[in-house]
């Protein structure tokens, strides 16, 4: 499969269904703690934010429909994401994200400020377990579980994905829990549990490819724990799969 054959089943009914769901997923209020912290992020800001008006609404999915590459993430940042209304984008794990997808050839520019920036996505799609900034970026299960319908119905959109990107353990388990794992050649044994580290590499049903990393967060990356050429590898890694799915069909 060339890449631009990719959108090829991409209809205008498809189109038009995955707007409605991140429509929904933008006036969701299903868990009282995240809309109350949202909301008060939104009208207490930062000082350095103090001049800027906030979305502070659930943050909606950023992509192509048809994208052969999905990264899940965990959350909006309270003044990231939370801020800017794109998922990633007005914080540093998004600068540290989409210089990785620049430099791997998944987005068009290195940076990304704010939504009307001008960055596109190529092949790519970003989602994440919970719509919503978290208070300490620590979701609740019960947050999880309120929003896992909407990663389900994402998933069940994007019909082309071959290489699952996740960053950090929580996304990594979504992932698995979402999708499920490969069968085992030997129906006898029971597949083992993956463990989550950077770089694990884990064979999902339907013949996708789950790949783990580390979440580039400001713990992650200050402390030296995630570096950028780690980062780059993921996505190195992520596009060599692609390519090697597509010259195989």
């Amino acid at each position: 499969m060339k890449a631009n054959e990719t959108y090829a089943s991409t209809t205008t009914d498809d189109l038009a269904k995955h707007a409605a769901l991140q429509e929904k997923i933008i006036h969701c209020t299903s868990c009282p703690r995240l809309v109350a912290w949202r909301e008060q992020v939104a009208r207490e800001k930062v000082r350095r934010f103090a001049d800027e008006e906030y979305w502070g609404r659930p943050v909606p999915s950023f992509g192509e429909l048809g994208a052969r590459l999905l990264i899940i993430g965990l959350a909006p940042a309270a003044h990231g994401g939370n801020r800017t209304g794109r998922v990633f984008t007005g914080d540093r794990s998004g600068d540290w994200l989409y210089r990785a997808l620049y430099r791997a050839g998944f987005a068009n520019q290195p940076t990304s400020t704010h939504r009307n920036d001008g960055l596109q996505l190529r092949d790519c799609y970003i989602t994440a377990v919970i719509h919503c900034a978290p208070p300490a970026n620590k979701p609740l299960p019960q947050e999880i579980a309120n929003c896992r319908p909407y990663l389900l119905a994402e998933l069940a959109e994007q019909r082309q994905v071959r290489v699952v990107v996740a960053l950090g353990r929580v996304a990594f388990e979504a992932a698995i829990a979402a999708n499920g794992l490969a069968a085992n050649d030997d129906s006898t044994k029971r597949q083992p549990r993956p463990l989550f580290k950077h770089g694990a590499e884990v064979a999902l049903a339907g013949g996708k490819h789950l790949l783990a990393s580390f979440h580039p967060s400001q713990q992650n990356t200050f402390t030296g724990r995630l570096t950028e050429p780690m980062l780059d590898a993921i996505f190195s890694r992520a596009r060599e799969l692609i390519d090697q799915h597509a010259t195989s069909t």
